[in-house]
């Protein structure tokens, strides 16, 4: 389904969408980023700000929600491609400047966003209805799960204040102790036992 929204979107909308499945930010965090967050050698990305917009005023960069959502994101390689051939293609004047604009060059407003770009890529993708982006940020934390971080690194991931607030949203994408018990025997003894009735000696 991510590949489809990515597909989905005008391509100036694409590295967007590659970069909120990637990382797991917040669409105020994304919506902000400007290049001068992004260390392209080291493949982090610092998150210190978001765009905030106010009905009637023009769109401000403020710091994120809390304390817990400044951080810096280990960046996968497909989002540091990614987020390079976006600025090549859509360069901006200065790298404070916000990397990702509408048509205009004006910084994106949610609900226009919602409108032009984000409902009508789901809609031509064939994602159920009402998916909306924050379904991405979910979709990178099943990511970190299924290939075993620990709660606290989702949580310093996702910039959540506590690891309570991780697990009461996504405990139930945990394996439980019994899974995990059943696969720690399996993947370390399971391969060595020999068959207690080998073929040969059957019969």
């Amino acid at each position: 389904v991510v590949e489809g929204l990515v597909e989905a979107v005008p391509r100036r909308y694409r590295a967007l969408v590659v970069l909120a499945a990637g990382t797991g930010m917040r669409q105020g965090e994304c919506f902000g980023l400007c290049q001068d967050r992004i260390a392209f050698l080291h493949r982090t990305l610092r998150v210190d700000q978001q765009l905030v917009l106010v009905p009637n005023k023009d769109a401000f960069l403020a710091p994120p929600k809390t304390a817990a959502s400044h951080r810096t994101i280990p960046l996968p390689q497909v989002v540091v491609t990614t987020l390079a051939e976006h600025i090549e293609r859509f360069p901006v004047e200065h790298t404070d400047r916000l990397i990702f604009t509408d048509d205009d060059g004006e910084a994106i407003r949610r609900t226009w966003f919602s409108r032009e770009v984000w409902r009508p890529a789901v809609e031509k993708a064939g994602a159920p209805k009402g998916t909306g982006m924050h379904e991405l940020r979910h979709y990178y934390a099943s990511l970190l799960i299924r290939h075993g971080e620990s709660v606290k690194t989702v949580q310093r991931r996702l910039g959540h204040a506590t690891a309570a607030e991780t697990l009461d949203t996504y405990s139930h994408l945990w394996p439980d102790s019994d899974d995990r018990t059943r696969e720690a025997i399996d993947s370390v003894f399971g391969p060595h036992v020999p068959p207690v009735c080998p073929e040969e000696e059957s019969g």
